[in-house]
């Protein structure tokens, strides 16, 4: 019933005491302000102006709409400011969630360019498997995630619609096979997965035993998991002490090293498709959109990065 253009000429009127006065202060027609104060006693449903001679004078309801001015209209600039600077990247958040390897690796170059090139855009981070992620996304609890999916499997593997979602393919990454230095196999340029039916297995996260499990089963035997741990620096170091085998991503193998640990590809090969998901709507707020960039920037300097057979140690497990 009441805009922000009725209140101005309210205010107006009131600072200026005339509709000329009060139409070259907002640099409207005198006409135009006396027909939006016409529109404005219409929707309100009584007087606001008073005409005395030459000059006007606000009534009651006239008054209580201009004291109500000031304070509506702060509001209302401040409001415009603040989204101005959401939209010119002066300002924003932005809620991100990753699995685990990619917040080793992807995440904390996207991080950096994003604070590089806007700093005044705020992203929090939390790490969490694509199950929970991407529900989450989907109950507005965060506005980006970086997740993963094996080949033969869809990113949501029937746990959630992914028609709601926007998907930016980010990386294709390799799954290798990590073996002990000593290990008969270590010296091979390819492995047949079947050659390891009889070793102890160390597995990953629930996605990743499965992708393990489905792995064995083509190969054609049902994998003895010794040992299961989320933690990659974890799986190398049981790795490397002989006490199984595991198949680990180049993503991981790019930044945990250990001189001890040889990965080698595999006969069938495997790899899984990183990406960034987000919503439609989301996807168009600048701050959110200057994020999916920077991780498509990390993930293009990650993919030129050799992953080396057996590397040295950079550094103590």
């Amino acid at each position: 019933m009441i805009d922000a253009a009725g209140l101005r000429v309210m205010k107006a009127i009131s600072d200026e005491g005339s509709f000329t006065a009060a139409a070259a202060s907002l640099g409207y027609t005198q006409p135009a302000i006396s027909q939006m104060v016409r529109r404005l006693e219409q929707r309100t449903g009584t007087v606001l102006v008073e005409r005395v001679g030459r000059n006007v004078r606000l009534t009651e309801a006239g008054q209580v709409l201009a004291r109500h001015a000031t304070p509506v209209l702060a509001a209302l600039d401040a409001a415009e400011e603040e989204v101005a600077a959401i939209a010119g990247l002066r300002s924003g958040r932005v809620r991100l969630m990753a699995f685990p390897s990619a917040s080793a690796t992807l995440v904390p170059r996207a991080l950096a360019l994003v604070k590089q090139r806007f700093p005044d855009v705020q992203i929090t981070f939390t790490e969490a498997e694509p199950p929970e992620s991407l529900a989450a996304l989907k109950a507005g609890e965060c506005d980006l995630a970086v997740a993963f999916a094996y080949e033969g499997t869809d990113l949501g593997r029937g746990e959630e619609d992914l028609d709601q979602f926007v998907i930016t393919p980010l990386l294709d990454d390799e799954v290798r096979l990590a073996v002990p230095q000593g290990h008969p196999v270590a010296g091979q340029e390819t492995v047949d997965l079947a050659d390891l039916s009889g070793e102890p297995w160390i597995a990953g996260c629930p996605r990743c035993r499965g992708h393990l499990l489905q792995l064995t089963h083509d190969a054609g035997f049902r994998p003895d998991v010794a040992y299961e741990t989320e933690d990659y620096v974890a799986v190398m170091g049981l790795v490397a002490e002989g006490l199984g085998v595991a198949l680990i991503p180049d993503l991981i193998l790019r930044t945990v090293h250990h001189g001890d640990v040889v990965a080698l590809p595999m006969t069938p090969a495997s790899r899984r498709s990183i990406m960034a998901v987000t919503t439609p709507d989301l996807q168009r707020v600048p701050a959110v959109q200057a994020t999916l960039d920077a991780l498509a920037e990390s993930a293009r300097s990650q993919s030129q990065a050799p992953t080396v057979r057996a590397p040295e140690p950079a550094w103590s497990i």
